[in-house]
């Protein structure tokens, strides 16, 4: 079955995540007190609704403690109603509650009355694009927790022709290769197969082991 989410809030970041999760085959409902937002929304996502979400009676007509995630992605300019949203989502019984901040304080409140997890679009772009700047190896980086990170990244030139088990990368930054990437396939990695200067490295590491890494070789 396919994941079902909902999309509260069709700012930029809203309709461009309802847009992008709906390319992927995620079942969307978009949501959005204005008809406009929810009628441009309705050409690309599986439903789309135009609703108070300040209303629990209203809020609860759309089911949301059935969808896999909520995603709360009203903007600052709607702060009072994001975080009545959020608390009537985790009322409601919402096994997963994703809420959109623009910064700690209102991140600190958003988690207190009952969000699961809580973003900072720009705060977290702008660290990715920091990085990718400082790390031109780097291809991609995917938060998996608070602490742990999933990177692709180039085989920097100093690893090519050594294996896993010569690099000890566990040991010396505290990096897992989950995988290789070797002529544009996925492949589990093989310990003594002697990395090429075309692979690229799928790894789980903090974000200060990536650096050290990147910086050392």
């Amino acid at each position: 079955m396919n994941k079902q989410i909902m999309i509260i809030g069709l700012g930029q970041f809203g309709m461009a995540l309802a847009q992008t999760l709906s390319e992927r085959g995620v079942e969307v409902l978009a949501v959005d007190i204005a008809q406009e937002k929810v009628d441009i929304a309705a050409q690309f996502v599986t439903h789309a609704a135009a609703v108070d979400v300040t209303d629990e009676n209203a809020l609860a007509k759309l089911l949301p403690a059935e969808r896999d995630s909520v995603i709360c992605a009203m903007g600052s300019a709607a702060k009072e109603a994001a975080i009545i949203c959020t608390a009537l989502l985790r009322q409601l019984g919402c096994k997963h509650i994703v809420a959109r901040a623009g910064s700690a304080a209102y991140r600190r409140i958003l988690f207190m009355v009952g969000a699961h997890e809580v973003i900072i679009p720009e705060q977290d772009f702008g660290r990715r694009f920091a990085t990718h700047l400082l790390y031109h190896n780097m291809i991609s980086d995917n938060d998996l927790t608070n602490e742990l990170n999933l990177t692709e990244i180039k085989l920097p030139p100093a690893m090519v022709g050594k294996n896993l088990i010569e690099l000890a990368l566990p040991k010396k930054y505290g990096i897992i290769v989950a995988a290789v990437r070797h002529n544009g396939v996925l492949n589990r990695p093989d310990p003594e197969q002697a990395l090429s200067e075309d692979d690229m490295l799928l790894i789980v590491s903090d974000e200060n082991a990536i650096a050290k890494l990147l910086q050392e070789v």
